[in-house]
């Protein structure tokens, strides 16, 4: 309030003070210095705190060590707005069951649905709710240098703890370009980078990766390429999370990876956090293949998005483009759960096979 007041005192005193008319004292008239309007300067309180002004500040150290991180599901109300109550709700259960990490708005989140200001929102909504009990790493990442460097000066001024940054997609560049690309955001503050091929058209490769790890705010690679890939890193001392849910035990106990940033984990977190803090567990592991292969026979989050809806623990909307699966998908879907205990999942409901007539497309919101 006191600023806001000093702001209004600011505004009333800066009517333009103009000399008043002395018909009898030209000489004063001439020489009264005009006071420029005051109201012209903008005091700068409301803006957005730049990269080293951020709270929360964490080193990338304190990145380095996730093995379970989760990209978690952004859930939508009817009219296609945020669900709040369901996505605190599955962040909550994700805490509960030893995730140690989320992914705020990356592909799994549907943060390419997104504005950015619903984006920023809820990265700092992840923060002030569970900032002391999970690292926030926010998807800020772009395949524009400018917006990229915006949303992560923005994430980091609502406090995430690292950013995902994503290599320019669709409009490719060169590798120097990409160099230049990481290294305009890397100096905000700690940072994944993300190589998804399939995704983006073109690769990360190992060359890139070296000459940017000279940043201290490097925490390291969400790699999607494989454990090859991941045993070439984990051997020169870069961290890798691998970002295959289905070779994420052999990544884990056999290549070096950290961890696995996960998808899979939005519905088993405890059986997640198994694989990755025991040890070497080809059992459980193969357990969970058929439910992982279940996942990704479409495109992600499809798959995702339908499985929390039989879940009860997210209602049945989907944003456009994406559509749930179909009616024999969702039936396979039930008897995974049957098949690996109920209890394993999030939620407390039954899940139910659901009717086409059940869910919500929304291309509008």
């Amino acid at each position: 309030m006191a600023v806001l007041k000093s702001y209004g005192l600011c505004l009333r005193d800066s009517t333009p003070q103009y000399p008043r008319p002395n018909l009898g004292n030209n000489y004063k008239r001439r020489n009264v210095k005009w006071r420029s309007p005051q109201a012209a300067v903008i005091p700068n309180f409301h803006l957005p705190m730049r990269s080293l002004e951020v709270k929360n500040r964490t080193s990338a150290e304190d990145i380095k060590s996730l093995r379970l991180i989760t990209a978690i599901k952004t859930p939508y109300l009817p009219d296609g707005r945020f669900d709040l109550e369901a996505y605190d709700d599955l962040v909550n259960m994700q805490i509960e069951n030893g995730a140690e990490g989320v992914i705020v708005g990356g592909t799994t989140g549907e943060g390419q649905l997104m504005s950015w200001d619903e984006h920023i929102m809820l990265i700092g909504h992840t923060v002030n709710c569970f900032g002391g009990s999970i690292k926030v790493v926010g998807n800020t990442g772009s395949n524009s240098t400018r917006e990229a460097i915006h949303a992560t000066e923005q994430g980091f001024a609502v406090g995430m703890h690292a950013a995902l940054h994503i290599n320019p997609y669709y409009g490719k560049t060169s590798l120097e370009g990409s160099v230049s690309h990481f290294d305009s955001v890397l100096p905000m503050g700690p940072t994944i980078i993300y190589n998804v091929p399939s995704r983006t058209g073109q690769d990360i490769p190992p060359r890139v990766i070296n000459t940017v790890a000279r940043s201290l705010n490097l925490a390291g690679v969400k790699e999607c390429i494989g454990n090859d890939r991941i045993g070439q890193y984990t051997g020169n001392g870069i961290v890798v999370w691998t970002g295959n849910d289905d070779q994420c035990h052999d990544a884990r106990w056999s290549h070096g990876a950290t961890g696995v940033i996960s998808v899979t984990s939005n519905l088993v977190p405890g059986l997640m956090r198994e694989l990755m803090f025991g040890a070497k567990n080809p059992s459980l592991n193969a357990k969970l293949l058929p439910l992982i292969d279940w996942l990704f026979q479409e495109p992600n989050p499809i798959g995702l998005n339908t499985a929390l809806a039989q879940l009860g623990v997210v209602r049945p909307v989907f944003r456009l483009p994406y559509v749930p699966l179909p009616l024999a998908k969702r039936v396979e879907f039930v008897n995974l759960v049957y098949e690996l205990g109920r209890e394993n999942f999030v939620g407390e409901k039954d899940v139910q096979v659901l009717d086409d007539d059940d869910f919500i497309l929304v291309g509008r919101y």
